[in-house]
């Protein structure tokens, strides 16, 4: 596979997404939704001397956790380790539900997209190797979403160490788990859904339904996300690198069946649907 010509696809769909303020202004207000606002906003809330009430109800859910959970939340007061858990355990399926959500957008209208736009032909009679423009799509499609997860976590780290660094001795976050999970962990399952979705793209007669496509195949990603943080609170650096080891296994597997499946037919809107 030539490298060079994988960019090369790549970066021009990437100009394309970049020249469109359709798309990245609505990507950049969702980020900031999730990796300013709602952090902002449920850190400050925890943090406030008036939120006694909430910080205890959270208190005795962290009481009830089992002993090796517990020893991970730090913190001498009960709103510390409120605030500790809500930034390093709640909100870690953040750091999957953004790049994924942005990302689908793009995939879904890979290949589909250019048939659209009268391009299709053009890819399909090209010198590029189909493995070379599936694998272009691929990474036109997961940078934004990745490079939004990489400036939202910046951001996120500074408001959570301002916020609850305070109350647990200091600034402490990016933690290992956290380090693992963008470094890990998100790029697999980000890489598990685009492969999934490109492949659909070339398969659906329309943008319109390979949204639609994209959106019921994020879901389930999604839920997973939730699913395996929950395993932080009992150990958050085996948890993430357990499961950041079994997504690259499916992200391999679902990339290396998905080159397969996309022919040049598919390219010029032959065959789609079966």
């Amino acid at each position: 596979m030539r490298w060079g010509k994988v960019w090369t696809v790549a970066r021009i769909d990437l100009h394309r997404l970049f020249i469109s303020k359709d798309y990245w202004v609505p990507m950049v207000i969702l980020g900031g939704i999730f990796f300013v606002f709602i952090p902002w906003v449920l850190l400050g809330v925890v943090t406030r001397p008036q939120s006694i009430s909430v910080v205890q109800q959270i208190g005795e859910v962290l009481t009830s956790l089992p002993g090796a959970a517990s020893e991970n939340i730090p913190g001498d007061t009960a709103q510390g380790r409120a605030a500790y858990s809500l930034a390093v355990f709640l909100l870690a399926p953040v750091a999957i539900v953004v790049p994924l959500t942005i990302s689908s957008a793009v995939g879904a209208q890979a290949i589909v997209g250019e048939r659209e736009r009268g391009i299709g032909e053009f890819l399909a009679h090209s010198p590029l190797t189909i493995k070379e423009i599936y694998a272009g799509k691929l990474v036109a499609s997961a940078l934004p979403g990745y490079l939004a997860t990489l400036g939202g976590f910046t951001v996120y780290a500074f408001i959570v160490n301002l916020r609850a660094g305070p109350m647990v001795g200091g600034w402490f976050f990016p933690t290992a788990g956290w380090w693992l999970l963008i470094f890990w962990v998100v790029p697999p399952f980000l890489l598990v859904a685009l492969a999934i979705i490109v492949r659909l793209s070339a398969r659906v007669q329309s943008t319109a339904a390979a949204q639609q496509a994209a959106s019921l195949i994020s879901l389930p990603i999604i839920m997973a996300s939730y699913v395996a943080s929950s395993g932080f609170v009992l150990d958050p650096t085996l948890a993430a690198a357990i499961v950041g080891s079994i997504a690259w296994v499916l992200a391999i597997w679902g990339i290396a069946s998905g080159a397969r499946a996309i022919n040049r037919e598919r390219l010029l809107g032959v065959g789609t649907g079966n």
